[in-house]
This record gives C-alpha cells, structure tokens and sequence, in this order.
C-alpha cells in the first residue's frame, strides 16, 4: 500500500510502498478514506516529541471502512465507517485507568506515534479505542473531529466546569485554528461569549473568527473588551500564558490545550493571584469522545477544510506551520484526492 513514513524527526516524509499490515487479536483494518493533519504530526515530524516509532506513518485523525477483523473483533462489521483517534490502546489496570483518566496511562500507545497511523492507504487499530462517526459529516468533514474536535471539547469541557465567581460566559480562545474554529462553534451554541485572538495582524484568521460566531476578534496582543472568565491556548506558544492570565478575570482558569509549547517565560505572581489557574489537556478518553460527537450529531458544525492527496502530507504540513490554513488539513488517498483545495 502507498503511505507517507518518517524516517526520523526533522526529515521529510518519503513516499513508500509499505507491507499491508494484517489485524491482530481485537484489531480491524480499515482503508483510509481521510486522514487530518493536525499540529501533533507536525510536532511528530519536527522532533519536538521525543522517542517516536521509527519508521512512522503519521497521523491520528482517521476515517475509514473496516475490511477485516482480527480474532475476537466483533464490534464493527465489515464496510462499518468508523474513526480512528490519537489515544490508540491503554492498559485498562493502572490507577489513572482506573479512576477514568486512561489518557494519563503511563503504557498508552498512540496513534501516528508510537504506532503507524494514518497517512496511507490502510490503517490498522484496536477497535476498543475506534469510535462509531456521525452520519450528518462526510469522510473529509468528519476526519477533523478526531482530534481538534475532541482535544477542543476537553479543553472547553475542562475550563468551564464551575470556577471561583459562578458560570463561564466569557471565553476567550487564542490560536483559531483546527480545534478553536469547532469549539467557537460549540461554545456559541452553548450560549457563551466567545473572543478570538490571533497572531498579531493577522486580519485572515481573525475575519474568519468572526464568521464562525465570535463576538470579537484580535492580535494576542490586544486585550479582551471585557475579562474573560475562562481562556484556552491552542497555539504553541508560551508566550501566551501570562498574556491570558492577564486577561481572564480573578477565579478564571487558563486551559494549555497543547501536547507541545514553547517555554513559558517568567511572570509576576500578581498575575496568578486572586485564584486564577493554570492547566494543561494530555490527550482524551474514550468518553470525551462520546460527549463530543454526542454534541457534534445535535450541533451542526461547519468544518473548514483544505485537502490534498496523499502524496502532498508534506505541503499540508507546511502551511500548517506557515498558519495558512483556516480550519484543518485533510489528507485523501485515491481518487478522492480530486478534492484538493476544497473548503466548506
């Protein structure tokens, strides 16, 4: 099969024909219908996340049909379409998968990562962590899901859970990229203020903030028109850490909804008093999904994408460090590489 592989960090993706992978006890192979590229593979691929599988296929926001089942998988049937996300298998018997948080399982394995994922013509997984995809998203609008989706509802789930001083009706997103530009969406409907901030000047991304419901949109540099009550950071920037936490309001929470960011500089302990806080997001769980795709079946979103074929993962991963996407990424093998630049 054709696929995209990672010889090691830093280098470019080859093009190879690689051996069809055969599915183990548990496991399905599917083929590839749509890959997203999310700014995880681009950390993968730059080096900035130690130890990857090498050789790799990258990529871990992926939709597909089911072809074959290992022994004893019997969830999906053949001809199933179903998703494939980050956290590929956890063990299921330490405390953190005990108690819930199997995304802190210090054994998970991750898709695209530590093992192959989905830049290629054929994928294979273990259906416990595959998840069923809701009808109303086609293959390209639905592969963003997995991911910025479901990293987005974490983070969004997380920093509006009650706080100091009652209900989250300011949020303030900074980077309105793949995951910010769905979770706008979902905070508006949830009947919340939203205020996006971008690189500076870029008059782009901040138009498109505000056709996706924002009531404002800015430079990170700016400050919000009214304190902000909660704040996620989806660009990779450290920098911006104390810059939110000057602009959320005493008891807000800042959310670090990244796997990756630069260093956080120094900054005056007034800027954390008065109980604001600071998080980070590791992963997801299965159930973040559920109630993400839940909120994705009821909630119409509007997912902008950009395709490519297959063979283009390393342009995609080039404008996605360039910041020349508006929305996301969307890698399609075969003759559905047509799509290339489409957008809705």
């Amino acid at each position: 099969m054709r696929a995209m592989v990672l010889d090691a960090p830093g280098r470019p993706l080859r093009r190879a024909d690689v051996p069809v992978g055969a599915p183990g006890p548990g496991e399905v192979a599917l083929r590839v219908t749509a890959c997203a590229v999310c700014r995880t593979d681009l950390h993968v691929v730059d080096g900035e996340l130690p130890r990857p599988k090498l050789p790799l296929v990258p990529g871990h926001e992926i939709v597909g049909v089911v072809e074959e089942a290992g022994a004893g998988a019997t969830r999906f049937a053949p001809g199933t379409r179903i998703g494939v996300p980050w956290l590929g298998w956890a063990c299921g018997r330490c405390r953190y998968c005990t108690a819930g948080a199997e995304n802190l399982c210090p054994e998970a394995v991750f898709t695209g990562y530590t093992r192959d994922g989905g830049y290629a013509e054929r994928a294979v997984a273990d259906e416990r962590f595959c998840l069923p995809l809701p009808a109303g998203y086609d293959d390209v609008h639905a592969a963003p899901l997995l991911c910025a989706g479901l990293i987005g509802y974490r983070s969004y789930r997380i920093a509006t859970e009650r706080t100091p001083g009652g209900e989250v009706a300011r949020l303030a997103l900074y980077g309105v990229g793949a995951a910010a530009h769905l979770i706008a969406q979902i905070a508006v409907a949830d009947g919340r203020t939203v205020y996006a901030l971008t690189r500076p000047g870029d008059a782009a991304a901040q138009a498109h903030a505000r056709s996706l419901g924002a009531a404002w949109a800015g430079g990170s540099d700016e400050a919000p028109p009214e304190p902000a009550d909660a704040a996620l950071i989806f660009a990779p920037v450290g920098a911006l850490v104390p810059a939110a936490l000057r602009a959320v309001r005493p008891g807000g929470v800042v959310v670090c909804a990244g796997i990756h960011m630069t260093d956080i500089p120094s900054f005056p302990y007034a800027l954390l008093w008065q109980e604001r806080a600071v998080r980070s997001v590791a992963n997801l769980t299965r159930a973040d999904a559920e109630g993400f795709l839940e909120r994705a079946a009821r909630v119409p979103l509007r997912v902008d994408v950009t395709t490519y074929p297959l063979e283009e993962a390393g342009a995609a991963l080039a404008a996605l460090r360039s910041g020349r996407l508006q929305g996301a990424a969307v890698l399609v093998p075969g003759a559905e590489a047509a799509l290339r630049g489409e957008t809705a």
